[in-house]
């Protein structure tokens, strides 16, 4: 496990957590430097996506890694963590197992997917292959990028550092996240005294994920945009000014 701390050492502090076969420089490189001027920054790499060489083993036991972090070295609180897409599922388990206190969880516009061993096993066994082997040749590349700038209107250097990144990653460790965050189940109605949830909603994703959001959290507060997934990470100022903006917004939120 790999913590990067950065940013503004008098700003509040934010952990930002990665999604599904990322590490951070790639996640949230394009806002890293505009929320560390504000924010003291915790940047997170898993096992398996830290360049150690390790295995990513679970999603519960990374989270127990991150628990562990924030009590040895921040008081066992934080005052905000933001989840990229799965990374999102940690700010979740965070938030439910109450092992440590944030004061507001994050969520960028997450699946929050959940499903039992045989239905996450053949998951598993038909999008895994498709997410460790899209760049596996130049016609293949080619297609994926293409499809990456126009659904998330990526340039071409974002493309290519996007399927760099998933090509970079043991094939083992992205089966591994991808299988056991299916496992990782939240309860609904989860509260929190002094937790606020607020919730990036990426409109196009469509409105299931919404009835989610709702159905997990009680009363948590959402920001719709007119956007794909997590388009606000790679898809230019356009996007990522107004999200910025909310983000500022809900960190002022009292508790």
């Amino acid at each position: 496990m790999q913590f990067d701390v950065m940013g503004n050492a008098d700003g509040k502090t934010i952990m930002l957590l990665p999604g599904t076969a990322c590490n951070y420089q790639m996640n949230f490189g394009s806002v890293l430097e505009d929320l560390g001027s504000r924010y003291r920054l915790i940047c997170v790499n898993y096992d398996g996506f830290d360049g150690s060489g390790s295995i990513f083993p679970d999603m519960l036991t990374v989270t127990e890694k991150i628990e562990r972090y924030i009590r040895e070295n921040e008081n066992g609180r934080l005052d905000g963590a933001i989840g990229s897409s799965l990374g999102s599922s940690f700010v979740g388990q965070l938030i439910q197992r109450q092992n440590v206190h944030l004061d507001h969880g994050i969520f960028g516009s997450p699946d929050l997917d959940q499903s039992g061993k045989l239905s996450a096993w053949l998951q598993s066994k038909l999008v895994v292959p498709l997410l460790t082997s899209f760049t596996g040749s130049e016609k293949k590349r080619e297609k994926s990028k293409n499809l990456l700038k126009k659904t998330f209107e990526m340039t071409d250097e974002t493309a290519d550092r996007f399927m760099n990144c998933f090509a970079s990653f043991s094939p083992e460790s992205i089966k591994n996240e991808y299988y056991t965050d299916l496992l990782t189940w939240l309860d609904e109605d989860i509260h929190v005294e002094h937790t606020k949830v607020h919730f990036i909603y990426a409109k196009k994703m469509g409105e299931k994920y919404l009835k989610r959001y709702k159905r997990y959290f009680r009363d948590p507060e959402i920001r719709e945009f007119d956007m794909q997934h997590e388009q606000w990470l790679f898809g230019g100022a356009k996007y990522a000014k107004p999200v910025l903006s909310a983000i500022d917004s809900f960190m002022e939120t009292p508790v």
